[in-house]
């Protein structure tokens, strides 16, 4: 699943949903509570998958990208946060949408599979 991001970091991109951890959250626990905040999609069996280094020349920012794999629980995909994201849609890997946020080119070119 991925996204059309709004502005201002990535406006346009397409990405997975996800942000940041907050204090004291574990990876799994931080992957349900985006999804779920981002998508109201519920998952489970989250299990960490890949990670990029991403700088964002531009923008003065330098971030790294921890990918996680799970499996879909429960829940219809829909934007639940408009003012960071435009739209969602599922995709089979090798027909991922363009443009692409910084992480995703870069987990792509790492040469990382599901």
């Amino acid at each position: 699943m991925e996204n059309g991001r709004a502005p201002p970091h990535g406006a346009g991109d397409w990405s997975f949903p996800g942000w940041h951890l907050e204090w004291g959250e574990g990876l799994e626990e931080c992957a349900v509570r985006e999804v779920r905040e981002e998508t109201g999609l519920e998952i489970a069996k989250v299990r960490p998958a890949a990670f990029t280094n991403d700088i964002f020349q531009e923008e003065g920012r330098h971030y790294v990208t921890l990918f996680m794999i799970c499996e879909w629980k429960s829940g219809e995909a829909e934007v639940k946060e408009p003012e960071k994201c435009e739209k969602w849609g599922w995709f089979e890997w090798e027909s991922l949408p363009q443009p692409r946020f910084l992480p995703l080119r870069n987990l792509i070119e790492s040469g990382w599979r599901p």
